[in-house]
């Protein structure tokens, strides 16, 4: 009798290994690959033009230099220091320009201008052309000093990522972040971002090589990424946060098994 019981104990642990694993299941190599179809595409891509887009509360660095360095000091801000101004040494700082909520900043001799929803291109060549008219051959120089994206969900490591060259693809900001988590799901990633002044999101499929001619490619200041989960990872939880409910019912049969044997 005692070696019937052993055999049935068995076969029982072996059914919760069995229910275990199929609750969690393993996710397919398919799943996991990024640009899997990138050898039906064209080896060589042309690069589309990438300008920012100044926005609403957008904190721009803007100087301007000529040959005549006196006919440009006008249209600069002031230099402000920073850190220990009692310090012998200490770092400097040129001010920065916010654009309002109504898309435009307070600007030197030429007063209140529009920015909002050009291009940092634009902008430049909008300022050059003013500033042409007080200043010979002006060098304009404008930064977003603010540009910023958030990764967010299934990667090694989420959160917000100044970009000090305001150029950055979708992949790199997920190198940023430590790349997804096994359990990210390649196929529905969302980014989500501001155009015209409202909120539009789309998802990206990070596993199909089309990914590299889409319109969410490169990022734009402000974008937020995010992974979700994959079905493996919710199956996952979904049985860590309910194991012990699983543990103690078949704690229970194991137990009414074991009675019936022993009768």
């Amino acid at each position: 009798m005692l070696k019937v019981y052993i055999i049935v104990e068995n076969k029982t642990k072996n059914l919760i290994i069995l229910i275990a694993s199929l609750l969690v299941s393993c996710a397919s190599k398919k799943d996991v690959l990024y640009l899997q179809n990138i050898e039906t595409l064209s080896k060589e891509y042309t690069l589309t033009k990438n300008s920012p887009v100044i926005r609403c509360n957008d904190l721009l660095s803007i100087t301007v230099s000529s040959v005549d360095k006196k006919s440009a000091i006008p249209f600069n801000l002031p230099v402000v220091a920073t850190g220990n101004q009692n310090a012998i040494t200490g770092n400097q700082r040129l001010q920065s320009y916010l654009v309002d909520e109504n898309g435009t900043i307070e600007f030197p001799v030429l007063g209140n201008i529009q920015l909002s929803g050009l291009t940092k291109t634009k902008a430049v060549e909008y300022l050059k052309e003013e500033i042409s008219k007080y200043v010979k051959n002006p060098i304009i120089n404008l930064r977003i000093t603010n540009f910023k994206v958030s990764v967010l969900g299934e990667v090694s490591r989420p959160g917000t990522y100044s970009i000090q060259d305001e150029r950055i693809t979708i992949l790199e900001a997920l190198s940023l972040a430590g790349d997804m988590t096994v359990y990210g799901k390649r196929k529905g990633v969302l980014v989500i971002r501001e155009e015209n002044g409202k909120k539009v999101h789309n998802k990206v499929d990070f596993t199909d090589a089309s990914l590299l001619n889409s319109p969410y490619y490169y990022l734009q200041q402000n974008d937020v990424v995010m992974v979700s989960p994959n079905k493996a990872q919710v199956q996952s939880s979904a049985f860590n946060r309910n194991s012990g409910v699983y543990i103690s019912i078949l704690g229970v049969i194991i137990s009414v098994i074991t009675l019936v044997i022993r009768n």
